[in-house]
């Protein structure tokens, strides 16, 4: 098993982490090294792994308790590891979505032993597919109490800034229907894929809306992500799904974004196959003021949906802050900008010690 050192300097931890692969499902590897590593080097935490989780946290009696989190799974590798440094960039799958976020977290929970706000790390897994299997929805099921705070601070990419709240999202897919006959004698049947051009028209002609709440401006956005239909070369097809991708601001909720698609798409078939609520700012709430004084800059809206919502939803104030361009997220090109680890560590280590 990999042996991970939390007190070396974060960048390293980083790169530590992004060497041992971890694609949604398979985080067992890095999970053992993170618990393992922890229950050696950080005897001054309480340690729990469920899953492929590993949860820790302080009992100091302090009057505020700060949840730090991030996901330990990444997307598919595309050939980009092992991670590899140029200069100021380190190169690697899930250097910036979220294994530098991590590095930062794991690091700081392991070496702050007496922190003015009582700490619980949460490195969880399978936050990067369907929402049923997101390891935080498991730790919310089965281990409720350990995600207890005043403030969550989730170490997404943020390029070392804070991104408050975040969108929605929902799939839908809309399915046309058609007859099927030989492509020869294409008059006799019914086109489904045909059929799907004015939903296609329908998503080129969308217009996004923006929505300013608290100084945040968020873009909505809906999309075309995949489109099915056909059997054969040789047969006309009967039958054509289109998926779609709603990113919706957070003043609306699952059910008013859900009308919104099928308002769209009226009078199509429309079957909505995953949904997840956005999370408000919450720049309002006094331990998310006191964070955001302590980084010095405007904070700015997250887009993308993030596990802030699910804080949210347990009346958790929440903020994304961490290293990493969000740009880079899930690209073959995937980098960190290392000046960026350090920058986060600090802005946490001054706020939290």
């Amino acid at each position: 098993m990999t042996r991970l050192d939390l007190t070396a300097d974060p960048i390293d931890l980083c790169a530590a982490l992004v060497d041992l692969p971890s694609v949604s499902g398979g985080e067992a590897a890095i999970a053992d090294a993170v618990e393992a590593a922890l229950r050696e080097q950080a005897p001054h935490l309480e340690v729990l792994r469920t899953g492929d989780a590993v949860l820790a946290r302080t009992r100091l009696g302090r009057e505020q308790r700060v949840l730090l989190a991030g996901h330990l799974d990444t997307v598919p590798i595309a050939d980009n590891l092992p991670s590899r440094r140029d200069g100021h960039l380190l190169h690697g799958c899930g250097t910036s979505d979220m294994k530098a976020g991590d590095a930062v977290i794991a690091h700081l929970a392991a070496t702050l032993t007496e922190p003015r706000h009582d700490l619980t790390l949460v490195l969880y897994d399978c936050e990067e597919v369907e929402a049923q299997r997101n390891g935080l929805g498991r730790i919310e099921r089965e281990h409720r109490d350990w995600l207890a705070a005043d403030l969550a601070i989730l170490g997404e990419p943020t390029n070392a800034g804070v991104e408050a709240g975040c969108q929605g999202t929902l799939r839908a897919e809309v399915t046309t229907r058609g007859r099927r006959a030989h492509s020869a004698r294409s008059w006799l049947g019914d086109n489904a894929i045909h059929a799907a051009t004015p939903a296609l028209q329908q998503l080129a002609a969308y217009l996004a809306r923006e929505v300013d709440i608290d100084g945040c401006v968020y873009r909505e956005g809906l999309q075309a992500v995949r489109i099915t239909g056909g059997v054969a070369g040789n047969v006309v097809p009967d039958e054509c799904v289109l998926t779609v991708n709603f990113r919706f601001a957070p003043d609306r909720d699952c059910a008013a974004a859900e009308e919104h698609v099928r308002e769209v798409f009226d009078g199509f078939e429309v079957v909505i196959t995953d949904r997840s609520p956005g999370a408000l700012p919450g720049l309002t709430e006094p331990a998310a003021r006191e964070f955001i004084a302590a980084t010095g800059t405007p904070p700015s809206a997250k887009y993308g949906w993030t596990d802030v919502s699910r804080f949210s939803a347990l009346g958790i104030p929440a903020l994304n802050f961490g290293p990493g361009d969000p740009n880079l997220a899930h690209k073959r090109e995937e980098h960190v900008d290392t000046r960026q680890i350090t920058e986060a560590a600090d802005v946490l280590r001054r706020f939290l010690g």
